[in-house]
């Protein structure tokens, strides 16, 4: 099944449940899919779960912002609401690496590249990002990779 299908599901389980935060942040992810298929031309097209991974983590991303600014303003109220759907969303990525696991990657990364000092770090970068999409934000990978290098 997917990821799009257990969104859909979750909808549906979300409204029988009658959870209303749950139900408005799957609405919310599920509007953007439908932005995304129809953006190019208008013409529905699948998208694969690569590409939902990316809308959900830029909705996260999103939401932690807003509850920043809503902190910063004393609306206390409306940040937990904010945090409260980034979790529900967050319940479909993947699972995040911890930061050992993260350098255990770049590490491989780093002897397949051929890296060897840190002006070597965009070719790092370039297939970093490609392999750790979803598994790790990219602020988090530039701060290993550049920690690893400089160890070399």
């Amino acid at each position: 099944m997917g990821l799009e299908q257990q969104i859909q599901d979750g909808i549906k389980a979300a409204m029988i449940a009658k959870d209303k935060v749950n139900l408005e942040a799957l609405r919310a992810v599920k509007s953007e899919i439908l932005l995304a298929k129809t953006a190019a031309g208008g013409a529905a097209k699948e998208l694969a779960d690569s590409d939902v991974i990316k809308l959900i983590q830029k909705l996260v991303k999103q939401h932690h912002e807003s509850a920043d600014l809503y902190k910063q303003n004393n609306r206390q109220d409306l940040a937990e609401n904010e945090l409260a759907e980034a979790e529900h969303m967050e319940g479909f990525l993947p699972k995040q690496l911890s930061a050992e696991d993260l350098e255990a990657e770049l590490k491989k990364i780093i002897a397949a590249v051929g890296a060897t000092k840190i002006s070597d770090l965009g070719k790092v970068m370039g297939t970093a990002t490609k392999q750790l999409a979803g598994k790790a934000e990219g602020s988090a990978i530039v701060q290993a990779v550049k920690k690893l290098l400089s160890q070399l």
